[in-house]
């Protein structure tokens, strides 16, 4: 009937929850509150183990909620000489710079990044990204939801 709207909902409407822990593969609204923080969102630890790495935080916006996907995508953010750890992996991953500018290690080549530059890590690249800038360098990455574990590598001196 026109005009009248159906009582059952959507599989389009959006889960507008605060809290966003569902563990249902609703369709879900993560509420951008500023500063590069999400309604729902928390910090998780960037790794759980190991020293090659510091200044480095890390939200999952799509990924550990119940979604359905194969991708994730993740907020990082790198504090001023913070790092990741260099690693190589089978799985690719995209990053995406949207705060400060960073650098970012794929093999032997550092390339600087600032706000938008996108770069494609291929399987395998050994990677590594940096912030030796006073802001914050901040990044979303897209990953493979099934993914292999990191091997770490060692710094070259």
């Amino acid at each position: 009937m026109r005009g009248t709207r159906s009582k059952e909902a959507s599989f389009c409407e959006i889960d507008d929850r605060k809290t966003g822990k569902e563990k249902t593969n609703r369709t879900a609204l993560y509420r951008h509150k500023g500063n590069f923080q999400w309604q729902g969102i928390k910090d998780v630890p960037y790794k759980t183990e190991g020293d090659e790495w510091s200044g480095i935080i890390r939200r999952v916006l799509i990924g550990s909620h119940g979604e359905s996907t194969r991708f994730h995508v993740r907020y990082f953010e790198i504090s001023h000489l913070g790092c990741s750890s260099l690693e190589r992996h089978r799985h690719e991953h995209v990053v995406i710079c949207v705060k400060g500018r960073g650098m970012v290690r794929t093999g032997k080549v550092r390339r600087e990044v600032g706000f938008m530059d996108t770069v494609y890590i291929s399987p395998d690249t050994p990677h590594q990204l940096e912030n030796p800038y006073d802001e914050p360098f901040g990044f979303i990455c897209i990953v493979n939801a099934k993914r292999d574990k990191p091997r770490v590598l060692k710094q070259a001196k």
